[in-house]
């Protein structure tokens, strides 16, 4: 996810400053993607550096509000309009893990995947529970929904790995 594009999301609503983007982004999340507040300032120094968010002057407290620019507002919009394809996506530590311990010799396999299915199945525990414990936004849904989804997703394609080794032997 593009720190940068969340952070114009949220400054379309309204000025803000770090602090409160920061909070908002968890927030939106569910809190599942953790934001560092010096990562927040680091950003918006590049936005307005590139012309897409504009400081204000310091509130009594020393807090910087910032605000979309017309280019900030275009980022947005083509981030919001342009397809998320695999190829941008950082590379799958486990698929990487799992054709490594194929490759290597002296790896069971057999254990790696069993390890991973246990740690899965734990965080699918979790994150189901999570959703039934609270309320959440739709934005919050969403992103509990998705990650849900993806620990569903890699339980099946580990049940097809162990069966792939199987036929492999």
């Amino acid at each position: 996810m593009s720190i940068r594009h969340g952070l114009l999301a949220l400054l379309s609503r309204g000025p803000r400053h770090g602090y409160q983007l920061r909070v908002e982004f968890e927030a939106s999340t569910g809190a599942t993607w953790p934001l560092n507040i010096g990562q927040v300032y680091t950003t918006l120094s590049r936005m307005e550096r590139d012309g897409l968010v504009t400081p204000g002057e310091p509130d009594e407290q020393g807090r910087v509000v910032h605000t979309i620019t017309t280019a900030g507002r275009a980022e947005m919009a083509r981030w919001f309009a342009t397809p998320v394809v695999q190829s941008d996506r950082p590379r799958d530590e486990l698929v990487i893990k799992l054709a490594m311990a194929v490759a290597a010799k002296e790896v069971d396999i057999a254990e790696v995947i069993r390890a991973q299915r246990t740690a899965t199945m734990h965080a699918l525990q979790q994150l189901t529970r999570a959703k039934r414990a609270t309320a959440q936004t739709a934005a919050q849904r969403l992103v509990l929904d998705s990650m849900i989804f993806h620990a569903e997703a890699e339980q099946r394609w580990l049940d097809h790995c162990e069966a792939l080794l199987k036929e492999e032997r």
